[in-house]
């Protein structure tokens, strides 16, 4: 799909707007709604993005050999039951102009393992602990949710990872900021969410400049997307959080940059994100070998294309890989 240059400024206007404006329950979808159907915008390496209902989603064939890996109750049922969070972060997941369909990377990801294990897919949006929730009381199959593997996750919970962990440091443009570590940070004013594992580096990286006698980090906590206008005011130097995210709302604005990125596992583990399953319920072993069909066969490269992420392929989808190490006690 191509639009003309002035329907694309136009388009990728109103996204950057909605996501300035979203709240974190409500999501981008106000201002999205207001798009025309066969409206798009850019993604990060320049790809019109669908933004209608009609995505006309990459799909595959289904493996019967793989499909035969999913534990019986889930097969004679039918569907794979995914959860995903609420719709709220372009390109991970969000609404579509429809204000209802939920589109992105992650359900793109989601429907491609339905394809592949011969399962129609059911996706339900949950806060982000409700997704945890809902796969310990087997509400939920599988939560597909820009997941990080963490050691301490990995007690509870099976993972098959799909895409790299990076953050991003969104800062405006022109800064001059560059970060590649604590001291880059040490006395700026830094935004995050809180519960993440951006909001634990932040604090490892304030501490370990109050360490070498440096300033510490001023962290502002922000739960929605409100720290656009923090950033664009200035009452923040950068903000840190998915990469994904970060890039897209570059893209579309023209105002900001990525002045920096770090793995979500720390300086000691590439992070990864994973589709995550109560442990030991069986399923893990066939969500991992479909997702390995589909690096074979082209298609997640194909997804990934879609919403401007190649960069954070993964050459295989690893079973329970080293993880963001535990917090000391």
């Amino acid at each position: 799909m191509s639009l003309p240059r002035r329907a694309l400024v136009t388009a990728a206007g109103a996204l950057a707007a909605a996501l300035v404006l979203a709240g974190c329950g409500s999501g981008a979808t106000d201002a999205a709604a207001g798009l025309a159907p066969a409206g798009g915008t850019v993604a990060p390496n320049g790809t019109v993005v669908n933004l209608s209902p009609n995505q006309n989603r990459v799909t595959t064939p289904k493996v019967d050999a793989i499909a035969a890996l999913v534990p019986e109750e889930i097969r004679r049922r039918g569907t794979l039951k995914v959860v995903d969070s609420l719709g709220t972060t372009p390109p991970l997941d969000f609404h579509a102009t429809d204000d209802t369909t939920v589109i992105g990377v992650e359900p793109d990801i989601a429907y491609l393992l339905g394809n592949v294990l011969g399962l129609e897919v059911q996706i339900d949006s949950g806060s982000w602990e409700n997704i945890f929730v809902g796969l310990d009381s087997g509400k939920y199959d599988v939560g597909v949710s820009n997941i990080t593997v963490t050691e301490a996750r990995k007690e509870k919970y099976d993972f098959a990872t799909y895409r790299l962990d990076n953050l991003g440091f969104e800062a405006k443009k022109g800064s001059g900021l560059k970060v590649t570590g604590p001291a880059d940070l040490a006395g700026r004013s830094v935004g995050v969410s809180s519960g993440t594992n951006q909001e634990k580096l932040l604090i490892s990286w304030s501490e370990e400049n109050v360490k070498a006698g440096r300033k510490p980090i001023d962290i502002k906590y922000f739960q929605g997307t409100e720290f656009y206008l923090a950033l664009s005011s200035g009452r923040i130097d950068a903000y840190v959080g998915p990469n994904p995210s970060l890039s897209f709302h570059v893209a579309q604005t023209g105002e900001t940059e990525i002045v920096g990125t770090y793995s979500g596992g720390g300086k000691d583990v590439q992070g990864k994100i994973a589709a995550a399953t109560k442990k030991d319920n069986g399923l893990v072993q066939a969500l991992n070998q479909a997702l390995n069909e589909l690096i074979r066969n082209g298609t997640y490269g194909q997804v990934l294309k879609r919403w401007g992420l190649e960069a954070e392929a993964v050459r295989t989808s690893e079973l329970n890989p080293p993880g963001l190490p535990k917090q000391p006690a």
